[in-house]
């Protein structure tokens, strides 16, 4: 993948890879992107929308940008807005098992094929943030910081982690103890001391060395922040 200077970002996301795909009479313009790759519990999901082809969706989503750069309260306020104007969406998951047998890369790709089988309509084009979807034969993009560039990828970005998080308070209830609710499953301090407390439970990807020495885990300073 080219090099990117991280200077030229925009302020927020826009809409310079859409307008030209939409000028050239491809209007249905997929933004897929994923949340949960660097947990070490739960699945990894991804997500796909499409938004209507009009300049002013940019107005409709206004505040709409990379999940990571949220709060809570941001997001929920961004699900709503997405929800109402995308045209179709759907969001697919790939389990820690599976994450287990096939590894975190194909999961990845399995939760993106997932969210697409999901759309009402099939994509003309898709925008990813640095990911290629070999086995789905439609012309693609991957950017670097996609979802700081692209206004598609942002709003799935942020479908994929409100998901994500959504599952992941429920797993607290099934698994209570170990703190889903909180970390979403990330390595935190509090997550590993639990590990070490309980042991993995079925929602742990054993494929991550859970079972083994914990030490080298992130901590909660250094947690991914999705």
């Amino acid at each position: 993948m080219p090099a990117f200077d991280l200077s030229l970002l925009p302020p927020e996301p826009d809409l310079t890879f859409e307008l030209p795909l939409w000028q050239a009479g491809l209007s249905a313009v997929a933004g897929i992107d994923e949340a949960g790759r660097g947990a070490l519990a739960g699945p990894v999901a991804a997500a796909a929308v499409i938004l209507p082809p009009n300049a002013k969706v940019m107005e409709y989503l206004r505040g709409v940008r990379d999940s990571k750069q949220m709060t809570p309260e941001q997001r929920e306020n961004a699900r709503g807005k997405i929800l109402r104007h995308a045209i179709t969406w759907g969001v697919g998951f790939a389990s820690s098992q599976e994450i287990d047998q096939i590894g975190i890369l194909p999961a990845t790709r399995l939760a993106a094929c997932r969210a697409l089988d999901i759309l009402s309509i099939s994509p003309a084009h898709i925008l990813l943030d640095y990911l290629v979807l070999a086995e789905v034969p439609v012309p693609q993009t991957a950017l670097i910081k996609g979802d700081c560039r692209s206004l598609s990828i942002a709003a799935a970005s942020i479908l994929a982690k409100t998901s994500r998080d959504a599952l992941l308070r429920e797993l607290e209830m099934t698994y209570p103890g170990y703190g889903f609710a909180s970390h979403k499953g990330y390595g935190t301090r509090a997550h590993r001391e639990a590990i070490r407390r309980l042991g993995a439970c079925p929602v742990h990807r054993l494929s991550f060395a859970l079972l083994g020495d914990t030490s080298n885990l992130m901590d909660e300073d250094s947690q991914e922040l999705e």
